[in-house]
């Protein structure tokens, strides 16, 4: 942790003579946190409880930040922490904010965002894990360590798995060194609970757990629309409809992956208008709203609507 740049000041009228005050209301708006909360709203739709929990962070860190001014005394708050949900929930991008309002309130030094996994961190060979475990270690010191799926670092029905051995190191790291990184594991809660109970270390180190919430067929539309935007692209009267109906089913279906998802159904629905422009451009030309645009058609050709039960494969091309 930086020292804290708050300097208590001489008080008003009003105070005991002499006696110190801070303006946190003014420390705040001085910190840039207020812009980064603005950028999350800005990115992710919905999840109004994960957005809660994190002003709720940033303001216990900066009281915190205003206590060490005053030389109260205070440890360092412990700052790991638990994302819990589906796939493409905005885990990861949470996290990348999470890493620059610490950065802003002066709780990491450089801000980053470190996302690995498993095969980033566990060896195939003995040792070879610590080497790989201390490397990524190194990388993410002084801001964020992002570990996707971490139960799979777990792996007790194999018992020449190195994974045990990443997770002791990183336990050892995350209580010696929790004033210069902070780690968030992330994964499906159900996983993610089983792997707190086989491994109590990580979860007494824990102070946060979050859990991320599905989005609803509403908020998945606005989030089409927001990345639409995004790239200069718009939906015709026709084709919000038909990217509702699609969306309606194509949660339904297996391997459904909420915003992720939607990123993939439009970069298909993109390919499917270029292909459609280029097939009648022998007989037509176009204006730049017809180069925007994405129809009913778009969307419709997708097997998301075709009868019938889709099987396994045929869902990762839909």
């Amino acid at each position: 942790m930086t020292e804290s740049g708050l300097k208590p000041v001489g008080s008003p009228g009003g105070k005991a003579s002499g006696e110190e005050v801070i303006d946190l209301h003014g420390e705040y708006e001085a910190s840039n946190v207020q812009e980064v909360l603005d950028r999350l709203d800005h990115e992710l739709v919905g999840l109004q409880p994960v957005k809660t929990r994190i002003k709720e962070i940033a303001a216990l860190l900066l009281v915190d930040r205003a206590r060490r001014s005053f030389e109260l005394t205070s440890e360092t708050p412990t700052l790991h922490m638990s994302f819990t949900g589906n796939p493409g929930t905005g885990k990861t991008t949470v996290a990348m904010r999470i890493a620059e309002i610490l950065h802003c309130l002066d709780y990491v030094r450089e801000g980053h965002l470190v996302s690995v996994t498993r095969d980033d961190l566990v060896g195939q060979y003995i040792g070879h894990t610590a080497p790989k475990t201390k490397d990524v270690i190194k990388k993410a010191m002084g801001g964020v360590l992002f570990i996707d799926e971490a139960y799979y670092l777990y792996r007790p029905e194999n018992e020449r798995d190195y994974g045990q051995e990443a997770i002791e190191i990183l336990l050892q790291v995350m209580e010696n060194n929790r004033d210069d990184l902070v780690v968030i594991l992330a994964g499906y809660k159900e996983r993610m609970d089983t792997f707190f109970q086989s491994n109590p270390g990580f979860r007494s180190r824990i102070a946060h757990h979050i859990d991320f919430p599905d989005y609803s067929a509403d908020e998945l539309l606005q989030i089409g629309q927001l990345l639409l935007g995004q790239q200069s692209y718009r939906l015709s009267e026709a084709g919000e409809r038909a990217f509702g109906e699609y969306i309606d089913l194509r949660m339904k279906l297996p391997q459904f992956a909420n915003g992720r998802s939607i990123r993939n159904a439009l970069d298909r629905a993109r390919l499917r208008q270029a292909n459609r422009l280029f097939n009648s451009s022998r007989t037509q030309k176009f204006v730049k709203q017809d180069l925007m645009t994405l129809e009913a058609e778009d969307f419709y050709a997708s097997r998301v609507f075709a009868e019938g039960e889709l099987d396994q494969a045929q869902v990762f091309s839909i």
